[in-house]
């Protein structure tokens, strides 16, 4: 067992590391390090909630600040890793990310060192570890065109970014969003709400299409239009129009030009990997590491939106973005650390809220060749249930949380209904998965 464990990242996953050590009885020494002032924080409520107003920062905060002290884990906000010494097993802080930010939150006593937005420490100071996990996230893709770089073209991804987005709604009336996935559709809808004029444009022919099936697009692509969102699809963007520095429109490929005083990208996302591959580990779509988790170092782990991982769940290696993916992977790495290996197997779910409706996925449909529909799509409550060929991959639910909660027993499982069964709502799918369940209990 390892006598210091450094954790690099303070999202989700890495505060979850350090959490889960803790709860599996690990008495060694903690370090969190995270390049945000402040506790860490839930990311999904800011293109939801925390945009219409309906919760505030301190909703956000993932633990109190007593949390910190009280579990004898060194948070280090504000503070960037600057490079791994796998020789040496030493981290190497850069300049602090929120060393020129005023206010801040301090852990209270008993830490080794001042926490808040730049603890204070000197950049090139070394941290000893005996383990590192890597817990480094992800950013958003950069939009590649000409203006991009205009006062009014935004991104979300962090709470400064969506505190910042918050106050520019207030002065606009139209507003383009750039890409049709989860946190571009999410912010359209509460967009729409808010009486601003939207359109979405996106390069492909139907929303989130890298992540959902067909009929569950069709659903949400009416949903959004009734909305008053305006969808415009198979549309590539040319360039930002800009005047005297400012953001006043986005030309398309085909010449149209849409009027806006907000442009709101949002076109995926690329893994913080810089860090491992400098350090020499393999890096792909993420830093590579293997079905426990760990890299091609024995003394360093990955972990969340920034882990490249072997998964039963598609043919090859995948990288989710997600908040289940990252606890469960913690747990998984934290489990390890204290000599509980074991496989990370957990079956992938996510949501998203987008107007009065709440989309739940389990599984992934990486793949799939066909998709069946239980329930009536008009009745705005139903499923579509995904396969790739003969085994059920994924199950996508419009409020039916009932399917979504059976979905993940089936998967789990790897139990699969027949595509006419699962499209039959008269088949009890509940009985299948309590006897896929009990079958599995027995062996």
């Amino acid at each position: 067992m390892p006598a210091r464990v450094v954790i690099v990242g303070a999202g989700q996953g890495g505060l979850q590391v350090a959490a889960s050590l803790r709860q599996e009885g690990f008495d060694g020494a903690i370090t969190l390090v995270g390049d945000e002032p402040g506790v860490p924080y839930q990311r999904p409520p800011l293109s939801k909630a925390y945009m219409l107003g309906a919760s505030t920062a301190a909703d956000l905060a993932l633990k109190a600040d007593s949390f910190f002290a009280d579990q004898r884990i060194d948070y280090l906000a504000g503070e960037t890793v600057a490079a791994i010494d796998r020789a040496a097993r030493t981290v190497t802080l850069g300049p602090g990310a929120g060393l020129s930010s005023g206010g801040g939150h301090s852990s209270g006593g008993g830490l080794s060192s001042a926490t808040g937005p730049g603890s204070g420490l000197a950049p090139g100071l070394r941290l000893p570890y005996d383990h590192l996990v890597l817990a480094t996230g992800a950013r958003n893709r950069p939009l590649p065109v000409p203006g991009a770089e205009l006062d009014g073209v935004v991104s979300l991804r962090t709470l400064s970014d969506a505190t910042a987005l918050k106050a520019r709604l207030a002065d606009v009336e139209r507003v383009v969003v750039i890409g049709a996935g989860f946190i571009g559709l999410e912010f359209a809808s509460v967009a729409a709400k808010l009486g601003h004029r939207v359109t979405v444009v996106e390069a492909v022919d139907r929303p989130m299409a890298r992540v959902v099936s067909p009929p569950i697009s069709a659903y949400f692509t009416a949903a959004h239009e009734r909305a008053g969102t305006v969808l415009r699809f198979r549309a590539g963007v040319a360039r930002i129009l800009g005047e005297d520095g400012r953001v006043v429109g986005v030309e398309l490929a085909d010449g149209e030009r849409l009027p806006a005083e907000l442009v709101v990208v949002g076109i995926g996302v690329l893994a913080n990997a810089e860090l491992a591959a400098a350090a020499g580990l393999p890096v792909a779509n993420g830093v590579v590491v293997d079905e426990v988790l760990l890299t091609a170092d024995p003394a360093i782990s990955a972990l969340g939106d920034c882990a490249l991982h072997p998964s039963r769940w598609c043919d090859g290696p995948v990288r989710i973005e997600s908040v289940q993916n990252a606890i469960d992977q913690a747990k998984c790495v934290a489990a390890r650390l204290v000599g509980k290996p074991s496989p990370y197997t957990a079956v992938p779910w996510f949501w998203s809220d987008q107007g009065a409706d709440k989309l739940q996925t389990a599984g992934l449909a990486i793949g799939a060749d066909r998709a069946v529909v239980r329930g009536d799509p008009e009745s705005g409550r139903f499923s579509a249930f995904v396969y790739r060929g003969d085994r059920l991959v994924a199950v996508e639910s419009v409020n039916r949380p009932a399917d979504h909660m059976i979905a993940r027993r089936l998967l789990a499982a790897g139990v699969s209904p027949r595509p006419d069964e699962a499209a039959d709502e008269s088949f009890d799918l509940k009985a299948l998965a309590g006897a896929s369940g009990r079958g599995a209990a027995a062996a």
